[in-house]
């Protein structure tokens, strides 16, 4: 798998480098939306990065934090995390298939650490003769804050 999540840094140098090649102007605001994605742990929603960076960017629109997200999407460079009864979440930091554990109550994400999906993605492949491009575990239940 990628292990270019070592650090924040290194990760956001990667996603300026992946919009820069598709002639993306990385503009004031737009850095800050990946600098967000780069730092967090928490896997936000488009909702949660707008009003981190209202403050600082008055101006920004939650269209600009979309479009970035978009951009990212477009460039593999950002994991996208859909729900149907909560806000979509995405991963800057592990833009690639990884598991979830996902409090049903907060909506609070943690990833494990490390859990290694090749052998069971391989095994899935074996048995069903699918070619899998991508896989998606989450694992739902009541964080310990919520408990």
């Amino acid at each position: 798998m990628n292990s270019s999540h070592n650090s924040p840094e290194k990760r956001l140098k990667e996603m300026l480098e992946k919009l820069k090649e598709s002639d993306c102007r990385i503009t004031p605001q737009r850095y800050a939306v990946l600098n967000v994605l780069a730092n967090s742990f928490e896997h936000p929603s488009a909702e949660s990065i707008h009003l981190e960076l209202i403050e600082n960017y008055p101006t920004m629109s939650l269209a600009t934090v979309y479009k970035t997200i978009n951009l990212l999407k477009r460039a593999g460079e950002i994991l996208e995390l859909e729900f149907s009864d909560l806000s979509n979440r995405y991963d800057g930091k592990k833009p690639y298939p990884h598991p979830h554990v996902i409090c049903s109550q907060c909506g609070k994400i943690v990833d494990p650490s490390h859990l290694n999906l090749e052998e069971i993605t391989n095994k899935m492949m074996e048995e069903t003769g699918f070619k899998i491009l991508t896989h998606r575990l989450d694992f739902y239940g009541l964080c310990s804050d919520c408990q």
